[in-house]
């Protein structure tokens, strides 16, 4: 072997070894984790009896209700919301363009818990957001938010929708603008309007980054944790509780049983891998 390989190869040793020590043993454990129950030192060897628990639990299957729901309805509004405002803000004749990106990019890195409260508060029965709905006459009585099982769920959307749109739309402005000018040029020359631009030239060309945005926003929300914990805690009535705070509350609410626990987020596992090939195949180049 040459020498530069060598000094390749002693360049990785050190990372690859930490990946698997940090990364794929853990993967491992947890997968034979699955197999038991109990409380990790202290469990029993069940076989498939998890998986065959997992489908016929009725609080698994609400909170996969729930997890998916956010998926349809949430993901498609926010990438279209990206895509719209980076759009917009792609206009070469927009001022003050660095202040609108980085004013829709602010929510993506504010603290998790700190926005999540702070829509608990506005969404509170005498919040601002029920004060400013009496004030304008809208409704005459306020509007229990996160005690209703349907607006609860509206208001965890709009809570990831406020914080992670912002964030796609930075990929999108990104690709745009590596977009040719002469492009748009032309089609105007050809009599295109801007609308027909934007379906025809823009989502074509930045298909590839929507397709790795819809994977990573599909991943980020089948793994929905601290908004839903913050703001409703899974209420009213499990109504709102996505898989990962279900596997949370296995292992550290309800009475332990680290194994079960194993078993639901292997479920997350199957449903991302599933939803990321459905979306490579969908969205992806076929040839």
């Amino acid at each position: 072997m040459k020498k530069s390989s060598l000094i390749g190869w002693q360049f990785i040793l050190l990372p690859s070894a930490l990946i698997m020590l940090f990364s794929f043993y853990p993967m491992i454990q947890s997968f034979i984790l699955s197999f038991e129950s109990g409380k990790g030192n202290v469990s029993e060897f069940v076989g498939l009896g998890n998986y065959t628990r997992l489908l016929s639990d009725p609080i698994f299957r609400q909170a996969l209700f729930n997890t998916i729901l956010y998926l349809i309805i949430q993901v498609p509004i926010m990438l279209f919301l990206g895509l719209i405002i980076a759009h917009l803000l792609n206009a070469p004749k927009l001022k003050f363009k660095g202040f609108y990106r980085t004013a829709i990019f602010l929510p993506c890195v504010t603290s998790l818990v700190s926005y999540s409260i702070l829509f608990k508060s506005i969404f509170a029965v005498d919040g601002i957001f029920n004060k400013l709905l009496l004030n304008m006459h809208i409704i005459n009585e306020p509007i229990a938010w996160l005690m209703d099982p349907v607006w609860a769920r509206v208001v965890i959307i709009l809570a990831i929708t406020w914080r992670w749109t912002g964030y796609n739309m930075i990929f999108y402005l990104s690709a745009m603008q590596n977009i040719d000018p002469s492009i748009y040029e032309a089609a105007s020359i050809d009599g295109a309007s801007k609308l027909r631009q934007f379906f025809s030239i823009t989502i074509p060309m930045v298909k590839p980054i929507i397709l790795f945005t819809a994977i990573i926003s599909t991943n980020g929300t089948l793994q929905l944790f601290d908004e839903v914990v913050n703001i409703t805690n899974g209420g009213p009535g499990n109504s709102t509780m996505t898989i990962s705070q279900y596997i949370y509350n296995l292992s550290f609410v309800y009475t332990p049983n680290f194994g079960y626990a194993a078993t639901v987020s292997y479920a997350i596992v199957i449903i991302v891998a599933i939803l990321a090939f459905l979306q490579m195949k969908v969205g992806g180049d076929k040839k």
